[in-house]
């Protein structure tokens, strides 16, 4: 048997299985597993369209075969049916390729001013705004959890969780995963009056926040909770009490801010699903990162002090070291229009994917 009888067997079984307990009443007492089961039936949708398209051509491609032998006129669909097999043949390869076990889930994503002063910060704000623009483009839900402001109105860090609308198989992360690292900018500071040339960077951090975080023990007595009063702009009420919250998880040394909600008791319960799923991003790194001892880096590293990705601004170029992207269209991508440079980020992690 094929890798690829195999594999559509096993999501043949498990398909069921899912349809099989969507349809049990008793599952949706607990909200939170009616929520896993049908993110992950909505993640099997297109690879079961695709199967059932394929065996619905494969059985004409056979049947046209059989009738040409008495009917000539048949064996002119012949070929046509052959090449819709071969194409839906290789979409379904592609779908069932190895993949990213977080690609369906949403994110948080944070951005953190480094190396640069004042620039970096107005520099750190550029890419939170190029990261909210393509959000609205792509329809996803982001909300700013917390921000620190600089003088001159840059960001020296700020926190984004960012959700798609609906459950799909390729979520936020399948697009964003590949924006963690350092991002270095080249321009003339709004603080250079010589007009030189200055460079500088901005860490972008972004890891899955699961609907559920599974195996995540916290003890709040490695916690340190302070409170303080939210700052930037906000609603009645938000700028008066001390609702913001800051969690610091003290033998990781993590630190997690949230003042978006109207309570502190909101921002603390939402600090710690962000606090949870960040401890398990950085597990997995961590298995990830021993798994991958001796073996060839693939696109997405682990090691966060890798600069990624160059911003020049003199020559209106966008490059990213990882592939060898390089575009001349700078000022759209930082409008929001990034899917030309994320699309060929995608590619070839899933060439790589299929190289394993």
């Amino acid at each position: 048997m094929s890798r690829q009888a195999t594999a559509i067997d096993d999501v043949l079984a498990e398909h069921a299985g899912l349809e099989q307990q969507l349809s049990d009443p008793a599952l949706h007492d607990d909200p939170a597993n009616a929520r896993r089961v049908g993110k992950r039936f909505a993640e099997l949708a297109p690879v079961m369209a695709t199967y059932t398209r394929l065996k619905a051509a494969r059985d004409d491609l056979e049947a046209a075969r059989e009738l040409a032998e008495v009917d000539a006129g048949f064996a002119a669909e012949v070929p046509g049916l052959e090449a819709a097999v071969a194409e839906l043949d290789a979409q379904l390869t592609d779908l069932l390729a190895p993949r990213d076990p977080h690609d369906g889930d949403d994110v948080v994503v944070e951005v953190k001013s480094g190396a640069g002063g004042e620039e970096s910060a107005l520099f750190a704000a550029d890419l939170v705004r190029m990261y909210l623009k393509y959000c609205e483009k792509r329809g996803w839900k982001a909300t700013v959890l917390g921000v620190t402001e600089s003088d001159l109105g840059g960001y020296k860090d700020a926190t984004l969780s960012i959700k798609a609308r609906e459950a799909t198989r390729d979520g936020v992360w399948s697009r964003l995963k590949f924006e963690g690292g350092v991002h270095r900018v080249q321009r003339v500071p709004v603080t250079e009056s010589q007009g030189r040339i200055h460079t500088s960077a901005a860490g972008v951090l972004v890891y899955p926040e699961p609907d559920e975080v599974e195996d995540v023990q916290i003890d709040e007595r490695d916690l340190r909770i302070d409170v303080y009063r939210s700052s930037g702009k906000g609603g009645q009420g938000v700028n008066t009490t001390d609702s913001a919250v800051r969690i610091t998880h003290e033998p990781t040394g993590i630190v997690v801010t949230c003042q978006n909600e109207r309570s502190q008791l909101q921002n603390k319960a939402r600090a710690m699903q962000v606090l949870a799923a960040r401890l398990q991003a950085a597990a997995e790194e961590e298995a990830a990162a021993e798994a991958a001892a001796g073996r060839a880096a693939q696109i997405r590293t682990v090691d966060r002090s890798e600069r990624i990705r160059t911003y020049n601004f003199p020559e209106n170029r966008i490059a990213d070291h990882r592939i060898g992207y390089k575009a001349n269209n700078l000022d759209t991508v930082l409008s929001g229009d990034m899917e030309a440079l994320l699309d060929a980020l995608v590619e070839a992690d899933k060439q790589a994917r299929l190289e394993q």
